[in-house]
């Protein structure tokens, strides 16, 4: 029962399409026609400009967050787990979007700050070595998805943590399988702060 009630709150949360909701009110526009066409933080920055891709970002990041603290308050540790994958599938698959949504990296950081924070600053620290070293904020998110269980398995967290945040990054990696293909064929487009409508992550 609380393994379910732990999934529905991550469900509930990590499905409301936050980055396409801002992106809308601010542009009146729909995300999912801009830019790379994926409705999340990234791409509101490119065609919103750089203010508003950091407050879709905070709040796909706090959506996350709210999941697993309100699973946890509600239902115990067992939940909390349970959520975060849940909030981040969601957040990929939203039924608001017809079953489109981000990439869950945001999500993904939210969600298991809570659960395993010092491995989530792990991950931080990777992405950020990695878009500055490249500028390709595809393979920095990917590379610190995949840190992110490594240090969570070496920082002692629980197994169920450590073996979801592991298929989470798989997921992630999945979801980032046509900017790898760009990168592949050397035009995956590199970060700017410049507003931009070009197609990136």
């Amino acid at each position: 029962m609380t393994l379910a009630i732990g999934i529905v709150i991550g469900a509930a949360l990590g499905s409301v399409p936050f980055a396409w909701i801002v992106h809308r009110l601010v542009t009146g526009r729909d995300l999912r026609r801009e830019g790379s066409g994926n409705p999340g933080a990234a791409n509101v920055q490119r065609s919103a400009g750089t203010f508003w891709g950091l407050v879709a970002l905070a709040l796909d990041a706090g959506k996350g967050t709210a999941a697993v603290a309100a699973a946890s308050l509600l239902a115990g540790p067992t939940a909390s787990i349970a959520a975060a994958p849940s909030a981040v599938l969601a957040h990929m698959f939203s039924p608001w979007l017809a079953g489109r949504g981000g990439k869950g990296v945001a999500t993904a950081a939210g969600a298991y700050a809570v659960l395993a924070p010092l491995a989530v600053t792990g991950a931080l620290v990777a992405f950020i070595a990695v878009v500055a070293a490249t500028r390709l904020v595809a393979l920095a998110s990917v590379i610190g998805a995949f840190v992110l269980p490594l240090a969570a398995w070496a920082g002692g967290a629980p197994s169920a943590v450590v073996l979801t945040a592991a298929a989470i990054a798989l997921v992630i990696a999945w979801r980032h399988r046509e900017n790898f293909a760009r990168m592949h064929r050397g035009e995956e487009p590199r970060a700017s702060w410049r507003r931009r409508t070009d197609e990136n992550v």
